[in-house]
């Protein structure tokens, strides 16, 4: 458990209600594989690592159990679940699904983007390709989220947005202890944040669809790979192979990942059904607390 007593510990909690600071300080520890599967607590024992009282500690661990990103254990406290393959794939195609029908409904951008959104996406845009570049996991994982987080408010639908969130959530859940056991992560992850800015910039619905392809493309192949998975059981890549709106530059490849070359993407789409987690091994390390600096400010290993 870390240290409560030093200033380093306490100053992440400063934002919002007890409740919401513990619960977005532990999903954050979860995310960049900090808090591991199988980690089990208590409402006393996270209470006692951030110096709180035991109800906004319980309030925050209940809250997250209902987000299925914790699980209850009579008598035992809380669980970190295990998040597997076949959670990621359903995970993956439910927003994929999800995210292509609606930026089929935003064809010709009737609804033009807020522009006084702009600046800030292409801060957090900025912050989030730096992240990746260097290989700064515990920096990245909540770049990569603040930056999805405001990419999807583009969409104007809020219960879409929170949906995506909490579908990112679980996905960086099963990435982080993969990308943790490679010895050095500059340059692995996707780092296009830009580009998918420049085409939401110049209203350019096409080139915001072939970025985001080449996104989940460059995550599902990588993830793949890195877990000993077939991304042929992706059914959903067939979606992200349609020829529409990909036209572009001679010789260009719109859609495909940096990582590498890609095979044929199987004929057939499947929806996912929402993930749920389904085992919990024993086990696992403790965790430190999240920096309070900016995004651009903060540096790997807290």
């Amino acid at each position: 458990m870390p240290d409560t007593g030093t200033a380093d510990s306490r100053s992440a909690i400063h934002r919002n209600s007890l409740r919401e600071q513990i619960a977005g300080a532990l999903r954050e520890e979860m995310m960049a594989g900090r808090l591991a599967a199988g980690r089990n607590f208590t409402v006393r024992e996270i209470a006692e690592s951030y110096g709180v009282s035991a109800t906004p500690a319980r309030e925050a661990l209940v809250d997250l159990a209902a987000q299925g990103l914790l699980r209850a254990e009579h008598h035992r406290g809380f669980t970190v679940p295990e998040f597997g393959w076949d959670d990621f794939v359903e995970i993956f195609e439910t927003r994929m699904l999800l995210t292509d029908s609606a930026f089929r409904r935003l064809v010709g951008w009737a609804a033009r983007p807020d522009g006084t959104r702009l600046p800030s996406l292409r801060r957090r845009a900025d912050a989030a390709a730096k992240a990746a570049r260097s290989g700064q996991l515990d920096v990245m994982v909540g770049c990569d989220r603040r930056f999805w987080q405001e990419a999807s408010a583009l969409l104007g639908n809020r219960r879409i947005s929170e949906y995506l969130d909490w579908l990112r959530v679980q996905s960086w859940m099963f990435a982080a202890p993969y990308l943790r056991a490679l010895p050095d992560l500059a340059g692995v992850c996707w780092d296009g944040h830009a580009e998918f800015v420049d085409a939401v910039e110049a209203l350019d619905l096409a080139g915001a669809r072939r970025t985001l392809r080449e996104y989940n493309l460059a995550t599902v192949h990588l993830l793949a790979r890195l877990s000993g998975h077939d991304p042929a059981t992706v059914g959903v890549l067939s979606l992200l192979a349609d020829p529409a709106d990909q036209a572009g530059p001679a010789g260009a490849q719109p859609g495909r990942p940096r990582t590498g070359a890609i095979p044929d993407p199987p004929g057939d789409v499947a929806l996912g059904l929402v993930p749920q987690p389904r085992t919990v091994h024993p086990g696992g390390p403790g965790w430190t607390l999240p920096p309070a600096e900016p995004d651009s400010q903060r540096t790997a290993g807290r």
